[in-house]
C-alpha cells in the first residue's frame, strides 16, 4: 500500500500536479522549488508587490537574476506563471542603448 501512495506522489510531481504559482505562492511555498531560496523568493514577492507577473516574459523581466535558462529549470521544478509553464521560448531583449561616443582628451593648454 505504501509503494502505490510513493508511485502516486511521484507520478504527481513528475507531472507538475503540485505546481507552485509565482502570483499566488507565499515565500515558504516558492522556497519548495528547487533553484529558489530566501534571496530570490524575496525578489519575486517584491516585484510581485507591484502587480501579479502577467507571464513568463513579464516574470523574466521583473525578477533580478532570473533569466530563461532559470526560468525553464524553475518551470521544471514545478513553478507557474499565471497557471502555465515556461514555452522555452527566447524573453524578448530590452533594446540596447545607442553608445556615447568617448570624449575628446583636452589639449594641453600652452603648448
Amino acid at each position: 500500500m505504501f509503494s502505490k501512495f510513493v508511485a502516486l506522489v511521484a507520478t504527481c510531481f513528475a507531472l507538475n500536479a503540485f505546481a507552485i504559482d509565482a502570483n499566488k505562492a507565499s515565500q515558504a511555498e516558492l522556497e519548495t522549488v528547487k533553484g529558489i531560496g530566501p534571496g530570490l523568493s524575496g525578489k519575486i514577492l517584491k516585484a510581485r508587490e507591484a502587480g501579479g507577473f502577467k507571464n513568463w516574459d513579464d516574470f523574466v523581466e521583473r525578477v533580478g537574476g532570473v533569466g530563461p535558462g532559470n526560468a525553464a529549470r524553475f518551470s521544471q521544478a514545478g513553478l507557474t506563471v499565471s497557471g502555465a509553464a515556461y514555452d522555452g521560448k527566447p524573453v524578448e531583449a530590452k533594446p540596447a542603448k545607442e553608445a556615447k561616443e568617448p570624449k575628446k582628451a583636452k589639449k594641453a593648454e600652452g603648448a
